[in-house]
């Protein structure tokens, strides 16, 4: 039953600021690994894809239309739509039908998704749908979780396409940890791991055990601001990543205004502490006190469930709530000592704020049902079969208010959902959003700062590819990996070894084993060619092998202690043909020392392996080697230069000149005084009478 006419617009600030603490500090489950590569998604025919007019007066709606049996109705035409804003009637500019065939069969593609930039690709394609899933541990008994995994499960395995993208939140995952991917066997990994949480107190991370020694109501009360205001948080983050439909999966069993004084305790973690009513099933009954004390709880929820709502209908993102205790007439085990009565009315007030969410973001409530996975094929029609709608707005709004838009379809006997309105931009926004862009950095620049992007919280290892002259022609590669932390407060395996597999496109093998941990067989006998295996410390390890110059296919995948695989990745390296006669230079090589007797193993040893890392500290020593080629019979003056992030000059570096030819130059970096950011040091060459070189290599400093 909605109760909207009670609501009125509130900020739940408190949970928002206990929401980013708990993120920051407690324990989450791993994010989904990055994914296989796969292919896009068949694209619809010419005709189907307009190309949509942008700016900011121009509004997208997407609209759902289907029969009285809930099939999709896919033969509408442009003329059939009416759409108005604030009751004034908009003209349609741009009209498509979204048809997802996910049967159709898709060729294997190499691209995937390894950082920010590429989540935001792969998100703007809208033949990729896009599903989140919430599982609210918090809002969640044991038991039912257990009853959601294999429909969830289900779901993923059966319904979702290889296209689509998917991602897994808790209530405590920090939003960075959040990200989308195309690996749907990690997904389905995540799903099988959701262990629910209601009614069960016991802390996991030290701000849990702060508040577990608060009353029972207090803590179910924070537990609920901080889902709710992570599940407005989620809405937020996808609404930036793209303008069509998205939809989270919330799996919970709704929220809960007011325990029942059976279950009041002084001390959460201590149940029956302090509560006289412990054993009274009809406490509480036919009191005055309690009605008004529930009446006031109720207008808490439904404040904070509007601020929820309405971050989805801003980022146009759809909610469907999934109820695991399936039938059921009470919201109480037999063993809580509840009466019957307040049980039922405990269920029907948490359904009703599952129905609440779903209806207001047009989504569905699949509650009541036993049968959960028929209730989600809903969430794929929905996602897969509908219209999109562009028109230009003629009040072009710029008061930063809530815009009403309502979808009518002339043709009786159909049922429509749409999204519900769109935020306006301030006049402030409108004015930045119309200014053109300021000049950036140089290409040149900008492509090496690009180097230090990297997921937050997803990745078990940073690796480094480089290039060196080798023997015979060939190309000397050297592959470098190390293991990166966990996020503060995040719990998971760590990085053990690496088995990397190098090859040409057509098959050619020029590398099988594991790098680091344990040495693993060579894939051949050594005479025969085999491609070499190196062992190294745990810490990280590095390998090099010689190729022929053209592209090579890298398979990394990273392992931890036990047999499991922690994440992959494939990538294509172009290997330069460094015996042309051009003038250019040997990958970098940045050595990093943060002890005496780091840097004075580094300055004497001239096989350690280099850092796959970019980001230093303040009291680091960065130490960079390189070669120059072609330059066999001329001594080519070398320079370097440290840059801000904008490639403007800051200051001279000395670049030390090797006696013998065969050693590589060398540039010593202190980062004392550097305040934290992003630099870069370039390199040049010059040789007179051929054309100057120059290779940029960018760092972060921290405090």
């Amino acid at each position: 039953m909605r109760k909207t006419a009670l609501w009125w617009a509130g900020h739940a600030s408190i949970a928002f600021l206990l929401a980013a603490t708990l993120g920051a500090q407690a324990p989450s489950p791993p994010p989904p690994a990055p994914e296989e590569p796969q292919a896009p998604a068949p694209a619809e025919p010419a005709a189907q894809q307009p190309t949509f007019r942008a700016g900011i007066n121009f509004v997208r709606v997407d609209v759902i239309v289907t029969d009285r049996q809930g099939n999709p109705v896919t033969d509408l035409t442009q003329q059939d739509f009416e759409v108005s804003e604030d009751n004034k009637p908009q003209a349609i500019e741009t009209f498509r039908l979204v048809k997802i065939d996910t049967a159709t069969p898709v060729v294997v593609s190499g691209r995937s998704i390894r950082t920010r930039d590429d989540e935001e690709t792969a998100a703007a394609n809208e033949n990729a749908r896009i599903f989140v899933f919430f599982l609210d541990d918090y809002n969640t008994r044991l038991g039912t979780s257990m009853f959601a995994r294999k429909p969830l499960v289900d779901f993923v395995q059966n319904q979702v396409g290889p296209n689509d993208l998917l991602a897994v939140m808790y209530p405590l995952s920090p939003l960075d940890s959040v990200v989308l991917t195309r690996n749907h066997a990690s997904v389905v990994n995540a799903l099988e791991r959701f262990e629910g949480r209601k009614f069960n107190y016991e802390p996991r991370n030290a701000i849990e055990e702060k508040y577990a020694l608060y009353p029972t109501e207090v803590v179910e009360r924070i537990r609920r601001q901080v889902s709710l205001s992570a599940l407005e948080g989620l809405s937020v983050k996808l609404g930036a990543l793209r303008e069509g439909r998205k939809a989270i999966v919330l799996v919970s069993e709704g929220y809960t205004a007011m325990l029942p004084p059976q279950m009041r305790d002084q001390i959460a973690a201590m149940p029956g502490m302090g509560n006289p009513n412990r054993n009274n099933p009809s406490a509480g009954e036919n009191n005055t006190n309690e009605e008004r004390a529930r009446f006031s709880a109720d207008l808490d929820v439904q404040r904070e469930l509007q601020d929820v709502f309405d971050a989805a209908n801003r980022s146009n993102t759809a909610i469907y709530a999934v109820d695991p205790r399936g039938l059921t007439t009470g919201d109480f085990d037999i063993t809580d000592n509840i009466s019957f009565r307040t049980s039922g009315n405990a269920l029907s007030a948490t359904q009703d704020t599952l129905r609440v969410l779903a209806d207001e973001t047009d989504g569905r409530a699949i509650v009541n049902r036993n049968d959960l996975a028929k209730g989600m094929q809903q969430i794929i029609r929905d996602s897969s079969f509908y219209y999109l709608v562009g028109y230009n707005s003629s009040p072009a709004p710029q008061d930063g208010k809530f815009h009403e838009i309502k979808v009518r379809i002339k043709r009786p006997g159909v049922q429509i959902r749409a999204r519900k309105g769109y935020w306006a931009l301030t006049a402030t926004e409108a004015v930045r959003a119309n200014t053109p862009a300021k000049p950036g950095a140089p290409l040149a620049v900008s492509r090496a700062l690009a180097t230090l992007a990297q997921p937050t919280g997803t990745r078990y290892a940073r690796t480094w590819v480089g290039t060196s002259p080798g023997e015979g022609g060939k190309t000397k590669v050297t592959f470098v990996w190390e293991p990166v932390a966990a996020a503060a407060g995040t719990r998971r395996e760590e990085a053990r070894s690496v088995n990397l597999v190098a090859a040409s496109p057509d098959g050619d093998l020029y590398f099988k084993g594991r790098v680091g941990d344990e040495p693993a067989p060579a894939a051949g006998s050594a005479d025969g060619g085999a491609p070499p295996v190196a062992a190294a410390p745990r810490a990280g390890a590095s390998v090099s092998f010689e190729v022929p110059p053209g592209k090579l296919q890298l398979r990394v995948a990273i392992a931890g202690a036990g047999s499991g695989t922690l994440d992959t990745d494939d990538r294509e390296v172009v290997v330069p043909d460094l015996t042309a006669p051009d003038l250019m230079f040997s990958t970098p090589r940045v050595h990093l020392a943060r002890s005496a007797r780091e840097l004075q193993q580094v300055t004497k040893d001239l096989t350690v392996a280099p850092t796959a890392s970019r980001d230093f500290r303040r009291t680091d020593r960065v130490i960079l080697r390189f070669e120059t080629i072609g330059t066999a019979n001329v001594a080519p003056t070398v320079t370097s230069r440290l840059l801000n992030r904008q490639g403007q000059r800051m200051a001279d570096l000395v670049v030390a000149k090797p006696a013998d030819p065969a050693q590589p130059f060398v540039v010593d970096l202190p980062l004392s005084s550097l305040a934290p950011g992003e630099y870069l040091v370039e390199l040049a060459a010059a040789v007179e009478g051929r054309e100057p070189v120059t290779e940029l290599v960018a760092f972060r400093v921290g405090s």
